[in-house]
């Protein structure tokens, strides 16, 4: 579904990222994981087109998207949930969803998709008519996932969502992620979790300074020496 080739990027003259190479299969949930600064943010805001490469291709289904503007990279079913991305603090939890639906497609079926995320993130659902300024720190994420989910994505990319998160909420946004899973939905998930991320995960990739440096299933990662002392601490 989607490949990304030799792909290079910098801010300024300070690289970002430097022949990044992995894939992500139809319905897979792949997890890239490292530190904070070592890129994964940046590879996500490339394919989104809210950044561009300096070298290198993104393939999606096939067709080349890098460098195409955002809104055509969201028409064509990419949708990503950024890392620390706030709710529009002064309206409500269902005009927050409603802003998810903007796509032509998306929008006739804006009342089946936000009863499809009710369903997924019942405290949504009770929340519906108050201001997204009183939700808390996890209903704000749950907020954030179900707004990409209402565009009706083909591949959702979540940048660090349990960043910032006490455990128990940890727990039921991997719980939600799971779920997706059972629909189908391809996924690509950046995490400093590794443990979370890894448990969920197809397949993953560490990057280290804008470099894949490892890349396996999520079993085998989880048994790798490198990956135990770096991000278990084991």
């Amino acid at each position: 579904m989607l490949e990304v080739s030799d792909l290079s990027a910098s801010y300024g003259v300070i690289p970002a990222l430097n022949g990044v190479n992995f894939n992500v299969r139809q319905s897979e949930i792949v997890t890239i994981l490292g530190s904070n600064g070592t890129g994964k943010s940046s590879i996500l805001n490339v394919i989104q087109g809210l950044m561009q490469p300096t070298s290198g291709r993104v393939l999606f289904r096939d067709e080349a998207i890098q460098g195409l503007p955002s809104h055509k990279i969201v028409n064509r079913g990419i949708v990503q949930v950024p890392e620390g991305m706030k709710s529009f603090p002064y309206m409500t939890v269902r005009e927050n969803l409603l802003l998810g639906a903007y796509r032509k497609s998306s929008w006739s079926k804006r009342k089946q998709t936000i009863e499809y995320v009710y369903s997924l993130f019942p405290r949504l659902k009770e929340r519906s008519n108050m201001s997204a300024r009183l939700l808390s720190g996890g209903e704000q994420q749950m907020l954030k996932i179900g707004r990409g989910l209402m565009a009706i994505p083909q591949l959702l990319m979540v940048d660090e969502p349990s960043i910032g998160l006490a455990p128990l909420i940890v727990d039921e946004v991997y719980e939600t992620l799971s779920k997706l899973r059972t629909t189908g939905l391809t996924i690509l998930l950046t995490e400093q979790n590794a443990l979370r991320a890894l448990q969920l995960a197809d397949r993953g990739y560490i990057i280290q300074e804008g470099r894949i440096v490892l890349e396996g299933s999520g079993k085998d990662l989880m048994k790798n020496n490198l990956v135990k002392k770096a991000y278990l601490g084991r």
